[in-house]
């Protein structure tokens, strides 16, 4: 696992637990679905790159 793979999944994470808190506060619901979308790339970024399909 590389040192950007971590970086990327944990900025996933976060942004995850970004959208759950939002959601709970009633954010606007343009800013809950970009932090989502955000964390979904990140994820998705990190565990390509872990897998070695995207360097």
């Amino acid at each position: 696992m590389t040192g950007l793979s971590t970086i990327l999944i944990v900025v996933g994470l976060f942004l995850a637990g970004g959208v759950y808190s939002f959601s709970k506060q009633r954010m606007p619901k343009g800013l809950i679905v970009l932090l989502a979308v955000a964390s979904a790339m990140c994820l998705a970024a990190g565990v390509l790159r872990i897998q070695g399909i995207w360097e």
